[in-house]
C-alpha cells in the first residue's frame, strides 16, 4: 500500500470516529474501530468484543447493530475495511449471542436470507489491495456458506454442544434431512478448498486462522453423520444411497486439498472412515438397484399382441382441417 493511501486511510478513520463520538453513536463508534483501513493488522478481540457488547441487549438494539455492519461491509470499496467486516460478521456466528445470531441470520428483512453479494468485489489500488480482494470474495463466499449450513443444520456452527447430545440429534433425523445436513457440510468443505494462498500480510493470517477453526468444528459434524450412516445401511432407498455415495465421492475429492492446507486435516481416521462409508454406500446402490430390478414386472408379447399394437384403429385415425378421415 502506498504512503498516500495510507495516510488518506487513517485521516478517513479518525474523521468518522469523530463524527460517531460527537453524535453519541456507541454501536457506529464501535463499528468504526474494529473495521479501519490499515490493511496490515487484523481488528483486536479488544474492538470486536466492544463490537458485539454494543449489540447488546433487546432485538432493536442488535437489529440496529447487524444493520450498521451490513452496510459498512455493502458500501466499502476497500479490501482491508470489507475484510475486516467480514471477520466481525464471522466472530457473530462463532461467538455472538442468541439474539445478535438471530438478526444476523434472517439479514436482509425483505427475504429472510443472507447475501453478502461480494463475488465481484475489486480494490486495484495497489497489489496488496488487489490481493486482499481475492481474499474478500473467497472469506465472504465461504461466510455465506456457513450461514447456509447453519439454517439447514438448525444452530450456528461451533454452538452446538456436547457429541453425546449432537450424535443423539442427529439418530433423529430421517434419512433425508440427514443427507441435506451432511451435503451442506460437504459444500461447505468444499468452499474451504477455494480458499487463496496466504501471502504473509497479518489481516490474510488471522483469516486463515479462522478457516482453521470451522474446519475443526466442520469435520467433527461431519464424523457424527458418518458414524450414523454406517448404522443405517439396509434402510436407505435408492436413490438416498446413490446421493450419499455423491456427496461421499465429492468429500473424498477434497482430501488431498485439505491435507495439503490444513496441519488439522492430516488425522487420516477421517478420510478413511469417508472411504469406508463410501464403499458400504455403494454396495447399497447395487443392492437396492438389484432390488427394483427383480420387483420390477416384466411385459412379454406374443408376436400377434406386437402385429395388434401396429394396427390402426378409429382411435388413431387423423381429423384433417378438410374434414376427411385418413
Amino acid at each position: 500500500m502506498t504512503k498516500l493511501t495510507h495516510l488518506i486511510g487513517i485521516l478517513k478513520d479518525k474523521a468518522s470516529q469523530s463524527k460517531a463520538a460527537l453524535l453519541s453513536k456507541r454501536i457506529t463508534l464501535s463499528l468504526l474501530r474494529a473495521t479501519s483501513h490499515d490493511c496490515s493488522s487484523p481488528p483486536t478481540s479488544k474492538h470486536l468484543a466492544m463490537l458485539m457488547s454494543s449489540g447488546d441487549g433487546p432485538r432493536a438494539t442488535a437489529s440496529a447493530a447487524v444493520e450498521v455492519l451490513m452496510d459498512r461491509l455493502q458500501g466499502t470499496n476497500n479490501a482491508a475495511v470489507a475484510l475486516k467486516c467480514l471477520i466481525a460478521v464471522h466472530y457473530i456466528i462463532r461467538h455472538g449471542s442468541f439474539i445478535l445470531q438471530d438478526q444476523l441470520s434472517v439479514y436482509p428483512y425483505s427475504g429472510g436470507r443472507n447475501y453478502l453479494n461480494l463475488s465481484h468485489f475489486r480494490h486495484t489500488t495497489d497489489p496488496t489491495t488487489w490481493q486482499l480482494s481475492s481474499w474478500v470474495r473467497w472469506f465472504a463466499q465461504h461466510t455465506e456458506q456457513l450461514l447456509c449450513a447453519s439454517r439447514i443444520l438448525g444452530f450456528f456452527l461451533g454452538n452446538s454442544t456436547d457429541k453425546e447430545n449432537r450424535e443423539d440429534r442427529a439418530s433423529g433425523l430421517d434419512n433425508g434431512d440427514l443427507l441435506t445436513e451432511f451435503e451442506s457440510l460437504v459444500a461447505l468443505i468444499e468452499g474451504l478448498c477455494k480458499r487463496p494462498e496466504p501471502n504473509g500480510n497479518l489481516l490474510v493470517e488471522e483469516i486463515v486462522k479462522l478457516a482453521r477453526g470451522d474446519w475443526g468444528v466442520v469435520q467433527a459434524e461431519v464424523r457424527v453423520r458418518l458414524s450414523e450412516f454406517k448404522v443405517r445401511f439396509g434402510g436407505f432407498k435408492f436413490g438416498e444411497a446413490v446421493e450419499l455415495v455423491c456427496c461421499l465421492k465429492r468429500l473424498e475429492q477434497c482430501e488431498e486439498k485439505m491435507l495439503g492446507m490444513m496441519d488439522e486435516a492430516r488425522d487420516l481416521t477421517l478420510w478413511d472412515m469417508v472411504t469406508l462409508v463410501k464403499d458400504m454406500a455403494e454396495i447399497e446402490v447395487y443392492r437396492e438397484e438389484s432390488k427394483l430390478r427383480r420387483d420390477t414386472p416384466k411385459l412379454r408379447f406374443s408376436e400377434s399382441d406386437r402385429f395388434s399394437g401396429r394396427v390402426l384403429n378409429s382411435r388413431h385415425f387423423l381429423l384433417f382441417p378438410s374434414g376427411r378421415l385418413l
